[in-house]
């Protein structure tokens, strides 16, 4: 049985993020629906958070609680919000491997 929730958010939506990846991740951790859950933040998401205070705010809240936050490091570069990411104390790196890695296990992944 799978005991971690993969999410990899995409979206630069708003109510998209505040209404499932940031809900779900957050309480899936808190109220232990998942050993573990990480979220794979990557393109349009990534100036999401960088630009927006109140999702930076429940970004770093989920991360004091438990979900991992990483974020892809070649966007974070190309749309040079790299340092923002890091403020937030979000794991920045090359994710390619990474997430090449969660699609051979086989797990689900949700997507956003």
């Amino acid at each position: 049985m799978q005991k971690e929730a993969k999410i990899l958010w995409t979206t630069d939506n708003k109510d998209s993020a505040e209404n499932m990846v940031l809900l779900y991740a957050h309480n899936a951790k808190l109220n232990g629906w998942m050993d573990e859950v990480t979220v794979l933040v990557w393109g349009a998401s990534q100036k999401l958070i960088a630009q927006d205070k109140d999702i930076q705010e429940k970004v770093k809240l989920m991360i004091k609680d438990g979900v991992k936050v990483v974020a892809c490091l070649k966007c974070a570069d190309n749309m040079e919000i790299t340092e923002g990411l890091n403020s937030c104390n979000i794991d920045v790196f090359y994710t390619g491997e990474f997430l090449s890695d969660w699609i051979k296990s086989g797990e689900t992944i949700i997507t956003v």
